[in-house]
């Protein structure tokens, strides 16, 4: 196997994983995944959606990033539970799928040796995009590292624990 046929399953089972845990969140979006807060389903689905955008479109590619408008509400530095602050919930994971999906259909157009081209606009953090491998992979870390968010929310809403 190619490591692009492990990006793109990657990217295909973080989104498969993460958005069957919202799917019946649409009820309890502003539910905090704890007492004392932490980031509720909309916040959450926003920001991977945002980030995706970020480091897909702005750092590997130098395009703007096409959610720039939505950095106060979904990368800024508080979660709030005001729901005027945000987008409608079935606006929000429509933006959040159609991202990955862009993101999987640019992957779809590259080869293997593709992966390897320096990034257009990497942030000085490290190797973390200096290349199109790079930034790739870390859109699907990104949903599996909030993922665990997303479970917290349910179960606080009393929804049935999801185990894959």
């Amino acid at each position: 196997m190619e490591s692009i046929d492990l990006i793109r399953r990657n990217l295909r089972q973080s989104r498969d994983r993460v958005l069957s845990r919202v799917e019946e969140m649409r009820d309890h979006g502003f539910v905090f995944p704890t007492p004392n807060g932490g980031a509720h389903t909309i916040w959450t689905l926003g920001h991977l959606a945002f980030i995706e955008g970020q480091v897909i479109r702005q750092f590997m590619l130098g395009e703007p990033n096409p959610l720039a408008h939505w950095e106060n509400p979904f990368d800024g530095a508080d979660v709030s539970a005001d729901a005027s602050l945000y987008p409608p919930f079935d606006d929000v994971l429509a933006r959040c799928r159609s991202m990955r999906e862009e993101t999987i259909a640019l992957l779809d157009s590259l080869t293997e040796a593709d992966l390897d081209r320096a990034s257009a606009k990497a942030p000085p953090v490290e190797d973390m995009f200096e290349t199109y491998r790079h930034c790739l992979q870390f859109v699907a870390d990104h949903w599996y590292m909030h993922r665990g968010q997303l479970a917290d929310a349910r179960r606080a809403a009393a929804l049935v624990r999801m185990w894959f």
